[in-house]
């Protein structure tokens, strides 16, 4: 008999599908060649002679001064390169590596780029030299220029560094009061061939602090090239130090968390409790179920609900002083909606309900979770958190969760030390990469009722919260189907959103510059507002329900945004994790957003009315909306006609040869397409999704900021056989696109039918979908993932280049209903058809 096209099937897993392929891609010059004025030859040199020779005695205070303070790290002087106005100063040829030449950070002021560079003790010649040279108009034998022009036209002047020269956070937030203390973040460099200075730099800051009285915290934050700090202390202390300072790299505001609000009203209590329980099913196998570990503010298991799902011994917190108790009335509800998912659904059922994970808890936040004048660094209390869980129980699968945010959005999409620390914990960078680890983290809200009545339009300018840019994390939104109002007193109020529109209190990237990855991932229920008009409301019929911390004053409470968001995420994952034991947190990742799905009122929202939607309008919609909604029967379940091929792999990105280190391989995977089955569909529109996901190793600074080639230790890319394509041209043609994309050169490509193209290169989740005919499809049966530039590549001196990168890359095809069964098709093809499922 048979089955029919509706039935649920696993997902076909691949083995070995991929040939490994020497791949050479040019090496990347950091962009597009850029415009270099032509100035005054003469003038401009002996301008820039005289501003380095005004610099010698500053270097020799500087250096007598860090002699004095008996300095470890070396002696040395901060100078600052100034760009020409409306020109693209070439701050990479400022460091030198063999000189122990540091770029330190770079900044945007107007119209002119910053550069902060630390120069060791005697090394002003070598820029003295480049000037010299420049002067002569240096040639070598074969006549080429080695006159430096392409660096010293680009350079308006050189001064010595000032403090606020080193403030690469909102200008705003340095208080113009120089004597406001206030908590600093210090970025300072490590030093050394190897980072092996690194104790060295931290011991010379606290020591130069200490002289001002400025108060340095206790913990810290550590990356390839930088140590986060926090410091308390004025403008005016801090300034004392300035002459003596050669171990800042770039300085920010610390962050504060205030993302925690109880006091909504409060959903009518309904008596169902036992019921639930009575119908609720939970894992018997304690030690091996998938744990969703929720970092936020402590959870009370006394309640009926929570205590089944929640045992004492996975209970943990950062501070001992804190306890693990939940004040804030938010973690306890967390958990609510991590074991039941909307209680509000869940009491209404009358089946059964299975509960195939646990929870953990690790009290990240204090009471409302602000954690206000704390001089604990928010990465390393992160990192503290995920460490606790991990410690009492190495070995369980587990996802960890996190609703805690910084206040603001500041950062817009720039990494910062926190989601720098997120990104490092899920690469496992520590143990290159053998322990990777699954984030989900929440946008963060907006709960700025006036700003509501502007919506969707608010919906661009609240953008995502710290840590929420994380490129590793799935970084979820919140969206809403609640549109039915039952209060009495306010049947008169309209809701806010449309039903399947984003939630009022969700944001985005709208406004992230393009480098940044396109966030949020997905979007899950959020709740909902009304309005009236006098104004905007939180009502609890346009809220989920969940558990109260305080079962002996009531079992129930409201919850929304997109805490509760991130958290039903978590709940899909642990799901996901429980089907399919063996995946990989990277196939977690990669399925969750596979399965998602536009609203018709995102699509009417952010998509054109008229005309066929361009890769622009794709992008826009993205950064507001994710990749949609996720279907948890979709991400696990293929069918007949609606099926997903899923990889688990690897590669060597790079290799180093003689001096140099240069791309090694890429991968070309076989698909055990259903060629004839394609073909004899002929005209039939069919969809292909393909997702690549792999978590990348961060190495944050300004720096960073300003090159795509710092942050990530290494890219990804895929292309797809084109119709008609010859193999060895694909092959051809994917070597020439990397060389293209590494050199700054982006080609339009011609096979249109992609939604984004090549505008899907962002972060480390990469996601597009192919539209057309299935004759078109039957002969697209090849896919490379090859790498593009990342800092492995480019900071060869860290010897990071010899690492694997590990990734999955789903593949599904979609057709309307037919007699075809694609599904059967290709299991027959490949020898272990399916992967054996919890």
């Amino acid at each position: 008999m048979t089955e029919p096209v509706s039935a649920k099937r696993p997902h076909l897993v691949l083995i070995e599908t991929s040939q490994r392929k020497p791949f050479t891609a040019h090496t990347p010059n950091g962009g597009a060649k850029p415009t270099v004025p032509n100035l005054p030859r003469a003038q401009h040199g002996a301008s820039l002679h005289a501003q380095l020779a005004a610099l010698a005695p500053i270097a020799e205070r500087a250096k007598a001064l860090q002699q004095e303070q008996e300095l470890e790290a070396g002696f040395g002087v901060q100078i600052q390169f100034i760009g020409q106005p409306d020109v693209e100063l070439a701050f990479t040829k400022l460091g030198n590596d063999t000189k122990r030449i540091e770029l330190l950070s770079v900044r945007q002021d107007g119209n002119h780029t910053i550069a902060n560079v630390f120069v060791p003790d005697g090394q002003l010649v070598h820029f003295e030299k480049y000037v010299t040279d420049y002067l002569a108009e240096k040639k070598n034998k074969n006549g080429s220029a080695l006159d430096n022009k392409a660096l010293l036209n680009t350079i308006a002047s050189i001064r010595a560094a000032e403090l606020r020269a080193l403030w690469t956070d909102d200008p705003s937030l340095l208080p113009e009061d120089q004597s406001v203390a206030f908590w600093w973040e210090v970025w300072l460099p490590v030093r050394g061939k190897h980072g092996e200075i690194r104790e060295e730099v931290v011991n010379d800051f606290r020591k130069l602090a200490a002289t001002t009285g400025c108060q340095v915290s206790t913990s810290r934050a550590d990356f390839p090239e930088r140590v986060v700090l926090l410091m308390y202390g004025s403008e005016n202390q801090f300034s004392q130090s300035v002459m003596a300072l050669n171990c800042v790299a770039e300085l920010r505001r610390a962050k504060e968390t205030a993302e925690f609000f109880d006091g909504m009203p409060v959903e009518e209590q309904q008596g169902w409790q036992d019921d639930l329980l009575a119908r609720a099913i939970f894992s018997d196998d304690v030690e091996n179920a998938p744990r969703i570990c929720l970092l936020d503010s402590g959870v009370n298991r006394a309640h009926p609900l929570v205590a089944p799902v929640i045992q004492n011994d996975d209970l943990h917190t950062v501070s001992p002083a804190w306890g693990v108790h939940d004040f804030a009335n938010h973690g306890t509800g967390m958990v609510g909606i991590a074991a039941y998912g909307d209680l509000t659904e869940a009491l209404s059922s009358s089946l059964p309900i299975r509960i195939d994970h646990l929870v953990e808890a690790v009290k990240l936040v204090e009471d409302h979770g602000d954690n206000q004048g704390s001089n604990e660094l928010h990465a390393s209390l992160f990192a503290d958190a995920v460490s606790q869980p991990e410690v009492a129980a190495p070995n369980r699968p587990r996802v960890f969760n996190s609703t805690v945010t910084s206040a603001d959005y500041r950062d817009r999409g720039r990494p910062s030390s926190w989601s720098s620390m997120v990104d490092r914990l899920a690469a496992d960078a520590d143990h290159n990469g053998e322990f990777p680890r699954l984030f989900i983290q929440s946008t963060g809200n907006m709960f700025d009722q006036n700003a509501w009545l502007n919506y969707p339009a608010c919906l661009s300018t609240n953008l995502i919260h710290d840590p929420g840019q994380a490129w590793n994390s799935l970084t979820v939104g919140a969206y809403t189907t609640k549109v039915g109002i039952s209060e009495a007193d306010y049947l008169n109020c309209t809701t806010i959103a449309p039903t399947g529109g984003l939630s009022p209190m969700t944001s985005s990237s709208a406004t992230w510059e393009r480098a940044w990855p396109l966030k949020p991932d997905v979007v899950f229920e959020g709740g909902n507002a009304a309005r009236d008009p006098l104004g905007a409301w939180v009502l609890p019929s346009l809220s989920l329900l969940t558990t109260h911390n305080n079962p002996q004053e009531r079992l129930f409470t409201i919850t929304n945004a997109t805490s509760a968001a991130s958290v039903l995420c978590a709940r899909m994952a642990a799901q996901l994790m429980a089907e399919y034991p063996a995946f990989n947190p990277e196939t977690i990742r990669a399925l969750i957003v596979h399965s998602a799905e536009w609203t018709p009122a995102m699509q009417q929202t952010y998509l054109p009315a008229q005309g066929a939607p361009t890769k622009t309008d794709y992008i826009n919609l993205i950064r507001h909306c994710g990749w949609g909604v996720p279907n948890v029967d979709r991400a696990i379940w293929s069918m007949a006609n609606s099926l997903t091929l899923v990889v688990e792999d690897s590669i060597h990105p790079y290799q180093k040869e003689g001096s140099t280190v240069k791309s090694r391989d890429m991968n070309l995977h076989t698909l055990p397409w259903p060629k004839d089955e394609l073909e004899a569909l002929g005209a039939l529109q069919v969809e292909m999704r393909v997702t690549i996901s792999y978590f990348i190793e961060p190495n944050p600074s300004s720096r960073g900021s300003a090159s795509k080639y710092h942050y990530p230790s290494h890219r990804l890319r895929f292309d797809v056989r084109r119709a008609l394509e010859p193999l060895d041209d694909f092959i051809a043609r994917v070597n020439a696109a990397a060389a293209q994309e590494d050199n700054g050169e982006h080609q339009s490509p011609r096979d249109s039918a992609w939604i984004l193209g090549d505008k899907r290169n962002k972060g480390s989740l990469h996601q597009d979908t192919w539209k057309g005919t299935a004759a078109d499809l039957a002969s697209r049966g090849h896919l490379a993932v090859y790498p593009a530039a990342g800092w492995w590549r480019t900071r060869q001196k860290l010897e990071r280049y010899d690492l694997p990168a590990r990734y999955c890359l789903l593949i599904s095809i979609r057709t309307p209903e037919t007699d075809t069964d694609l599904y059967n098709a290709i299991a027959q093809q490949i020898a272990v058809p399916v992967v054996n499922i919890a």
